[in-house]
Formats: structure tokens, C-alpha cells, sequence
């Protein structure tokens, strides 16, 4: 009886597991699988049958003709399942589809900037007004070759050697110090047609922040023969001297430095002086003391210049001093369109004689076209100190014991227009008539019988008039040309004398400076110069042909330090007399090196 019980338990429990594995692999109810029926074992008694009929009563299964069964309705307070096995589960795949293209290993991604974004802290502002644009900074240039000091050597026809030395301290904003050399010396093909000129100097120059100091020390020396005879009529004896000019000169000056600011004072003070004496006997020593002050209110200038002249001449006959004392209070106005000089000269001679003058001093310029065409008008008187330097500097062939007197221009009025006519095509263009007392001029003073052959300055005694026309024009479109000329045109009314002895009325100087590449460089030059006269004698008089003189230069550039030159003159080979029976040289060549460093 036991046992019984026994089995029938083991036979529930087995029952009831193998349902519960069955209900844990059940599918989705889209195919339910065939019913499976569970056989007991052979070793089942009649104990067991019982139980398998309770069971069978709980459920009941009911096979409809192939139609789905009812859906078991879940009970949640059962403790047991029916799962019914319809068929087996086959799951059905498809075909593997085959990819029919390569991959494509290139990466084309598109490059992306990274992006930065810096975000403006700035109120906004409600201004529409037209704000002025900030200057735009220059970059930083690089240093040039600034090497400034050089030298040069040369050699050409007519025994000529030139030679220049020119050294400095080079690139300095606040001193500048320096020193040069120069010479030329020719011989020409006439007996003794010799010259020679040469140079030399020192030179400093300190810049300050309110003012600066310069000063120079200079020494010239010029030597020559008075070759000059009448080749139709040779003398019979001549003196052919030689003469030689020697100039000890400097100065020294404090200037306040120009600064853009409103209402400024400004002053300069200079001394400079002289000492000169020639072959003979002549001696002129000068000390000059000039200065200026000025004081700018706004558009409105006052200042005062002025200027004492010591000068001492002294020759074989004569000793005496030229002393000019001048003083010069002026006014300016100066707007947008004009500018207004305005003021008075006062000078006082005293010495070999005392005379004191009032003369004008007023200048006007107006802008006609504004930035392009001025008119300009200018009167005004001075006395013009007469030396021995500058007589021996404009006329090398001078004699003993030289007149001097002071010209005086009672009355210089000149007007014109200047300007630019085009970009770089400047102009200026004057109209003049002065009125001179006591103009000095060059005569011949030959006495060929002795073998004289030297000249002497006389003056017109009265009042002279000189009026005529200035012309200059300089072209430059570019920094690799530039064109210039200038023609003076003059017409003498002299009070004394019956011409302007050895004055032209006619000069035109013309040149151009053309710059081929980096390596060459032409310069060009023209002078023509009309026909003068000269004085023979009271009834007597000399006339000297017109000339052009056509001269040109080349420079050729081998390295940045390193250069060869030539110079040409007197193309034409003309040979023309700028003072009577003296010759010019004719066609010469000369060249040589240069050197930087």
C-alpha cells in the first residue's frame, strides 16, 4: 500500500517536470508545433492509470479536424500548465546576397579649418558720423647700403688727374662728421694753358633735442697762367706768370630745430669768416656775425634779421676797410591761398666809406591754381659787398691792384609764376627790372707792348637798369630721368658806359641725368652763351663769338662698391673764348674708378 503511494507521487512529479521543460522553449504563437503525447513507462500500475485519468479530467484536449485548439485560459492561482506540441521548429534563412563592388579605400572627407572665434566685448554705439581711418604702419624696411664715404681716381687728355676722397661717419641721427678731398689739373695745347684746383674740408654737425651746431673748416686752392695773347698779333715778350688763389675759410652756427607745433620761437646764429690772398700782394680778411630770430602767433609772424660785415682789403697800393652793417624787422601773413612778407632793409657802411640807406623788403605769393600755379611779386634793395675773392672766383685773369666798391640795387622788382605744370613738370618763370648804382665790370687792361696781358674791374657811375626774363624747368617723371634747363635773358641800359663789357645777353644751361638700369647711368649738359663785347680802347672795342659747350658723362656700377666713370666735355671742339684772346680747352676725355666704403 505504501509503495503504492510511492509511485503514484513519482509518477505526478514526473509528469510535471517534463510539462514545465516543455513550457520553457514555447515559441511565439506564430506556428504552434504538433501535439506530442507522453506514453508512461511499461512500469506503471494501476495506481498510475488512476492518476493519468484525474489528470486527463483537469484538461481537456479536443482535436477539431485540424483547427487550431482554443487558447488554454491561464489560471493564476494553478500551480500547473498544458502546453501542447504542435510540430517541430525549422527556422528558414535566405540566400547570402554577395556584394558586387570593391571598397573604396580613398579618403575624401573634405579638409575642415579648425575655427577660432574671439568674441568682442564693445557696446554699440549709435555714432554714424565718418570716423577719420587709422594710418596704416609701413613695414619694416630693410637697411639700405648706406656706405657714403668713397673715393675717386682718374686720368685723361691733356695731362689731366682728378681725384675725390669723401669719408664721414657714416648712418649717425645725432653727429655727423666728415672730411673730403678734391682735385683737377689740366694743360692745355697753348703755351702754358695750365690750371689746377684743389680742395679740402671738414665738417661736423650735432643734433640736440631743442637745437643743433654745425661748423666746417674749408681750404681752396686754385692756380693758373696768363697765357692769353692775340695769335694774329703775337707780342713780341709776354708775362706768363702764374697766379695762384688761396681761401681759408669757416663757420660756426646754432640753429633751434623746426618743430610742427603752434606758436613757436625759433633763432639761428652763425659766424663765418675768411682769409684770401693770391700770387702777389692781395690780402682780404673777413669775420661775418648773422643771425635771425622769429616768433609764430597762429598764421602771423614777426621777427628780426640781421648781419655785421667786417672786411679788410689790402694790395700793393691801397689798404682799407668795407664793413656792412645790416638790420632787417619784417612782418609775415600767411593763410591758405597767400603769404605776405613784409619789412624793411637798413644798412650802414663804415670804413673806407659811410653811407646809410633805407631800402624795401616785401614779398607776395597767391595761389592761382591752388596746389599747382603760383604768382609771386618781389621788391626789394640791398647793398652788395664787392671783394677781392669773388672778382678773383668769376675771372681768374685779374691784375694788381683791383678797384673795389660797393654795388648797391637801389630797386629790384620781379614778379612771375611758379608751379608744377603736370606731375613732375615744375616751372618758375620770372620778369625783372633792377636798378643798379655803381655795377661793376670786367675790362682788358692788355698793354702787349710790355707783354700785360691781365684785366681790371671798372663801374657803370650811375644808375643802371637791367631788365629781363628767367626761365627754369625741370622734368622729372621718374626717379630714373630728370630733365632741367634755365635761360636768362637780359637787356643793359647802362648810365656810363657804353656796353656791358664781357656780360652776355643771352644763357641757356640745359642737362639730364638718366639712369639706364641698376649698373648705368648717363649725365648730359648744354651751355650757350651768346656774344659779348670787351673794350679795346675809348674808340675801340672787341667782340667774342657766341659758343655752345656740349659735354656728357657715363658711370658704370660693376658691383655695389666698385664703379668706373668717363667724362667727355667740349664735344664740339669748339674752340671758344669766354674772356678776350684766353681760349677754352677743346676736346678732352678723362675717366677712371670709384670706390665705396
Amino acid at each position: 500500500m505504501k509503495l503504492r503511494y510511492i509511485t503514484t507521487f513519482v509518477t505526478v512529479a514526473a509528469f510535471f517536470c517534463l510539462t514545465h521543460a516543455d513550457a520553457q522553449v514555447k515559441k511565439p504563437a506564430a506556428k504552434k508545433l504538433a501535439a506530442k503525447t507522453v506514453k508512461p513507462t511499461a512500469k506503471t500500475n494501476a495506481a498510475a492509470k488512476k492518476v493519468v485519468g484525474i489528470a486527463k479530467r483537469l484538461t481537456d484536449t479536443v482535436k477539431r479536424g485540424g483547427q487550431p485548439n482554443p487558447t488554454p485560459v491561464k489560471d493564476n492561482n494553478s500551480l500547473t500548465e498544458e502546453i501542447v506540441v504542435t510540430t517541430a521548429y525549422k527556422p528558414v534563412l535566405a540566400d547570402a546576397v554577395k556584394i558586387r563592388r570593391n571598397p573604396d579605400l580613398e579618403d575624401k572627407e573634405p579638409f575642415k579649418a579648425p575655427l577660432h572665434y574671439n568674441a568682442l566685448d564693445k557696446a554699440l554705439q549709435d555714432n554714424t558720423d565718418i570716423k577719420q581711418m587709422p594710418a596704416m604702419k609701413i613695414p619694416k624696411e630693410k637697411d639700405a647700403d648706406l656706405r657714403s664715404s668713397y673715393a675717386k681716381l682718374g686720368v685723361g687728355s691733356f695731362k689731366t688727374t682728378y681725384g675725390e676722397l669723401y669719408v664721414d661717419n657714416g648712418k649717425d641721427e645725432a653727429l655727423q662728421v666728415g672730411g673730403y678731398l678734391k682735385h683737377l689739373a689740366q694743360n692745355g695745347s697753348l703755351y702754358r694753358q695750365n690750371f689746377m684746383k684743389d680742395d679740402a674740408g671738414i665738417f661736423g654737425k650735432s643734433i640736440g633735442d631743442e637745437s643743433s651746431i654745425s661748423g666746417r673748416i674749408n681750404y681752396n686752392y686754385r692756380s693758373n697762367y696768363f697765357y692769353g695773347y692775340d695769335e694774329l698779333n703775337p707780342p713780341a715778350t709776354l708775362h706768363v706768370d702764374k697766379q695762384h688763389f688761396s681761401t681759408l675759410s669757416g663757420e660756426a652756427e646754432i640753429a633751434k630745430n623746426y618743430k610742427d607745433e603752434d606758436d613757436q620761437f625759433i633763432y639761428a646764429l652763425k659766424l663765418s669768416g675768411y682769409n684770401f690772398t693770391n700770387a702777389f700782394q692781395a690780402k682780404e680778411n673777413n669775420l661775418t656775425l648773422s643771425g635771425y630770430i622769429n616768433q609764430t602767433i597762429s598764421q602771423f609772424y614777426a621777427g628780426l634779421s640781421g648781419s655785421v660785415d667786417f672786411n679788410t682789403v689790402k694790395d700793393s697800393l691801397y689798404s682799407f676797410n668795407n664793413n656792412i652793417v645790416r638790420v632787417n624787422p619784417y612782418l609775415k601773413f600767411q593763410g591758405t591761398n597767400y603769404k605776405i612778407d613784409a619789412g624793411i632793409n637798413i644798412t650802414s657802411e663804415f670804413g673806407g666809406q659811410t653811407r646809410f640807406r633805407l631800402f624795401p623788403a616785401a614779398k607776395l605769393e597767391f595761389q592761382v591754381i591752388p596746389k599747382y600755379v603760383r604768382l609771386f611779386a618781389e621788391v626789394r634793395g640791398d647793398v652788395n659787398k664787392s671783394s677781392l675773392r669773388d672778382f678773383s672766383q668769376a675771372n681768374p685773369f685779374l691784375g694788381q691792384d683791383i678797384n673795389v666798391q660797393n654795388t648797391v640795387d637801389q630797386l629790384d622788382l620781379a614778379a612771375g609764376l611758379k608751379g608744377m605744370l603736370a606731375p613732375g613738370l615744375g616751372f618758375k618763370a620770372t620778369f625783372f627790372r633792377n636798378s643798379v648804382k655803381n655795377m661793376a665790370l670786367f675790362v682788358n687792361d692788355f698793354n702787349f707792348a710790355t707783354g700785360y696781358n691781365r684785366f681790371k674791374v671798372i663801374y657803370d657811375g650811375g644808375n643802371s637798369r637791367v631788365s629781363g626774363f628767367n626761365g627754369e624747368l625741370d622734368y622729372k617723371p621718374a626717379d630714373d630721368l630728370d630733365i632741367f634747363g634755365r635761360i636768362e635773358l637780359k637787356d643793359y641800359q647802362l648810365a656810363t658806359e657804353a656796353q656791358a663789357w664781357n656780360l652776355p645777353k643771352f644763357v641757356l644751361t640745359a642737362g639730364t641725368a638718366i639712369k639706364i638700369n641698376d649698373k648705368v647711368s648717363i649725365t648730359g649738359s648744354v651751355l650757350f652763351h651768346s656774344d659779348t663785347k670787351d673794350m679795346l680802347s675809348a674808340t675801340q672795342m672787341a667782340s667774342i663769338k657766341s659758343f655752345v659747350d656740349l659735354s656728357g658723362g657715363v658711370e658704370y656700377k660693376a658691383t655695389n662698391r666698385l664703379s668706373i666713370f668717363g667724362q667727355v666735355n667740349n664735344i664740339l671742339n669748339s674752340t671758344y673764348q669766354t674772356w678776350l684772346y684766353y681760349p677754352n680747352y677743346g676736346f678732352n676725355i678723362f675717366g677712371g674708378v670709384g670706390y665705396k666704403f
